[in-house]
């Protein structure tokens, strides 16, 4: 469930269905419709994501501050980046408007120049 209580599909690849799996395997069972929980078994509180990976972030040396965050706009902004509709983007997001889904797609100057040229008669 996403905010206010909003159910939404979510999608994975391969390679995340694999992981799940492998995890759910390996993981003991708890109460509850909860997929990850911390060590006393309770869903993860938004510090206690935020904290596992500001410790995996130290551990591979990167030094820019990440957040759980940072992930939702690398997600937008990859999907779009490989031509994804900007209206299936905010479906994927769950968000009610599309100016929102806007803040977290980010288009880099490269692939401006490169699409200026590609399209603008004059470029």
């Amino acid at each position: 469930l996403g905010k206010r209580g909003k159910e939404r599909i979510v999608p994975m690849g391969d390679k995340a269905s694999s992981a799940v799996k492998a995890f759910l395997l390996a993981a003991p069972a708890g109460e509850g419709d909860y997929l990850f929980r911390n060590p006393s078994g309770a869903p993860f509180s938004r510090m206690g994501v935020w904290k596992i990976i500001k410790k995996l972030c130290a551990a591979s040396g990167i030094t820019r501050r990440i957040t759980p965050h940072t992930f939702r706009h690398s997600f937008a902004t990859h999907l779009l980046q490989n031509g994804a509709d900007l209206r299936v983007i905010q479906e994927l997001l769950g968000h009610a408007q599309i100016s929102t889904t806007q803040i977290y797609t980010h288009i880099s100057t490269k692939r401006l120049r490169r699409i200026h040229r590609q399209f603008h008669p004059r470029g």
